[in-house]
């Protein structure tokens, strides 16, 4: 079948290695053996790659089923410097940096731990930090149903500092607004206040 096809053109973790080897050899213009160090690169980074890109198998949905019942509370829920590591998709290069994330009940909570690894499960992949920003609050407006809902994302990327332009210290900001943080803009300075005062 034609789908049968298609999975069979995925490389397996044994392609994988093979092309980290490849890379290598590329890297260090290398046309015998590998030396000792290198022996074991390609498997450690293979290792390594299914554990910075395991998002790729965590569902937002199934992440974030286990709700709870809001009770009438009807204020803002935030966690704040939800520190990340995520992968620049266009080099390959990590970018590291802290999201905020905060909604605002109609019905349904959910508990503040699933609000950090749904920042992972985003982060975890080849991405632009756009599309982590966009992603989060979809998929807090689509399960949570909220009255609104808001990410804002600040991170420093190594494809402009260690290459390129190299600024070591620019930090690049992205945000999200839904429901009442776009329409309504007390909601949204109460937030930004949230964000920005350290509460004593």
């Amino acid at each position: 079948m034609e789908g049968d096809d298609l999975m069979s053109n995925i490389p397996d973790k044994k392609d994988a290695q093979n092309a980290i080897e490849t890379l290598v050899r590329y890297i260090e213009n290398i046309d015998g053996p590998l030396r000792e160090g290198l022996l074991d690169t390609p498997k450690r980074v293979i290792d390594a790659y299914e554990e910075l890109y395991q998002g790729y198998t965590i569902d937002a949905d199934n992440l974030l089923d286990a709700t709870f019942n809001a009770e009438g509370y009807d204020g803002i829920v935030l966690l704040r410097d939800i520190e990340f590591h995520s992968t620049c998709e266009h080099h390959m290069l990590p970018f590291t940096g802290s999201a905020h994330v905060a909604y605002i009940p109609v019905e349904k909570i959910v508990g503040i731990s699933k609000l950090a690894r749904l920042v992972e499960l985003h982060a975890l992949r080849l991405q632009n930090q756009e599309r982590i920003t966009k992603s989060i609050a979809d998929d807090l407006e689509r399960v949570l149903q909220p009255l609104g809902c808001a990410v804002i994302i600040e991170a420093k990327h190594g494809c402009m500092q260690c290459r390129g332009v190299k600024k070591q210290n620019s930090v690049m900001t992205t945000s999200t607004m839904k429901g009442v943080f776009f329409d309504n803009s007390e909601a949204r300075i109460e937030l930004l206040q949230l964000i920005n005062n350290k509460l004593n």
